[in-house]
């Protein structure tokens, strides 16, 4: 059996197989705003240090072998917070973006966005567009943004998005299977989730990945999103392989 041993304090405790790895590692990052009220901060520098966290894990993932990285970055919910909070989440992610793109091009991370980016600011989404040219030949790893991404929104284009192919003739109903749906999904070019983790203590999925998580290995931890490190990563990666994959079946 080929083996990876956790780093530091972890490597006399915990043995991570190399050959039981999980290919997509989904994570909703819950806990920014409580990490900058516990250590006194402004609630918007939870989220910049979340940002951080962000690109710190990417290269722990690479590092893991981990092919894909999907993260719930802004839901469609989100915009039921304060205008002030939504208008500094957006410039986040602008400047963060432009300020790691030459990292993610080093480091061969391709950067990918699932939701309906329609309703973002045009400069947003204009940098968001720029970044995915520039890493657009990267292959070490897909960093997956979730941007005003909801999982019954991307059920409900994907339904919508068939009706019209049927009323076209494109489709018909006979055609209509789960394999079919699933190719409908924002998430239509990866694999399902192998692994979800949420941090902060949270039990809920939050309407992240609704359909895509439905045979995915579920990790929770109560350490907020800014304080995720590689040490709570490899803890999730065995707690992954002491589970007993079936699917449905025996």
């Amino acid at each position: 059996m080929q083996t990876l041993n956790a780093p530091s304090v972890l490597e006399d405790l915990l043995v991570i197989d190399k050959n039981m790895l999980p290919s997509h590692v989904a994570i909703i990052m819950d806990g920014n705003r409580r990490w900058a009220k516990k250590n006194g901060l402004p609630a918007m520098m939870g989220h910049w240090q979340g940002a951080k966290t962000i690109i710190d894990i990417v290269t722990v993932a690479i590092k893991w072998n981990i092919k894909v990285l999907t993260v719930y970055a802004f839901s469609t919910e989100n915009w039921q917070r304060s205008q002030q909070e939504v208008d500094s989440l957006m410039y986040l992610f602008k400047i963060y973006l432009r300020r790691f793109c030459f990292k993610m091009i080093k480091e061969q991370v391709r950067l990918q966005t699932i939701g309906d980016l329609t309703k973002i600011p045009k400069d947003v989404y204009q940098t968001i567009c720029d970044v995915k040219q520039a890493t657009k030949n990267c292959n070490r790893i897909d960093l997956v943004l979730a941007i005003n991404y909801g999982g019954r929104d991307d059920i409900k284009r994907a339904l919508v998005n068939i009706v019209e192919d049927v009323q076209s003739g494109r489709l018909s109903k006979s055609e209509i299977n789960e394999q079919l749906i699933g190719q409908y999904l924002d998430t239509s070019y990866w694999p399902d989730p192998d692994l979800l983790i949420r941090t902060s203590g949270e039990k809920r999925q939050s309407n992240f990945l609704l359909w895509q998580l439905s045979y995915s290995e579920f990790y929770h931890t109560e350490i907020l999103w800014p304080d995720f490190s590689e040490k709570e990563l490899i803890k999730a990666l065995y707690q992954f392989q002491q589970r007993q994959r079936r699917f449905g079946g025996l």
